[in-house]
């Protein structure tokens, strides 16, 4: 399944390579509601709210109440999640937040389990050079991302997984990469990070794993 992103800064959709690198940048949010208004799931971030620089507020409240979204960015709390499933969030993403210093925080992921239930979480587990990174991918933890899934397996009812490496490139996504989280977890797992082209998104739903595309998307490389 291809899900469409949605990710906002300073109060606009964008694209940025590897998390740093302003690539595109729109403001016709109409259109891209329209868009994406035939898929099943749409993932909106707020990229201010992840980067600790401000939120995108307003507007996720606007597009939740117009396309079915996991919404994520800067999410802290489980009251900063129950916010946004009250503002018509379909689930919420939570990343930095699960991990410390030592590793994966389980008692975090509990009590996210226990307040919002596993229904409407999604994990994000993000990786750059091999190993878990966190806020805003500017700092990392010594895991690796199936270690990760493996500790967090017990509390949600999806993992995204993105690979910041090739994030925003169009270089391709790591099939074997895929592959390998795939054999980790039973649960929904939703990859992210260079998809190109329609046939990988197909490849990868042949595994049984979904597909967050955005450049390709807005760079009229894909259609969607």
């Amino acid at each position: 399944m291809l899900i469409p992103s949605i990710d906002l800064m300073g109060g606009r959709i964008v694209q940025l390579v590897q998390g740093e690198k302003l690539k595109l940048a729109f403001d016709d949010f109409d259109y891209w509601i329209e868009r994406f208004s035939k898929y099943p799931t749409v993932q909106l971030i707020d990229l201010d709210a992840a980067m600790r620089q401000g939120d995108n507020r307003e507007l996720i409240e606007m597009i939740c109440k117009r396309l079915p979204c996991q919404v994520g960015g800067g999410l802290r709390t489980p009251e900063d999640g129950q916010r946004l499933l009250d503002a018509g969030a379909k689930r919420v993403i939570y990343g930095s937040s699960l991990f410390n210093s030592d590793g994966v925080d389980k008692v975090f992921a509990a009590s996210l389990k226990k307040a919002l239930g596993e229904d409407a979480l999604c994990f994000s587990v993000d990786t750059k050079n091999g190993k878990v990174a966190v806020k805003g991918w500017k700092d990392s933890v010594d895991l690796t991302p199936e270690e990760a899934v493996t500790w967090l397996e017990d509390y949600t009812s999806a993992f995204l997984y993105t690979h910041v490496d090739t994030e925003g490139t169009m270089q391709g996504f790591p099939m074997d990469v895929a592959a390998v989280l795939r054999s980790t977890t039973a649960r929904q797992l939703i990859v992210a990070g260079g998809i190109k082209e329609r046939a990988e998104v197909d490849s990868l739903d042949a595994m049984g794993v979904d597909a967050v595309a955005g450049m390709a998307v807005y760079s009229g490389a894909m259609e969607a």
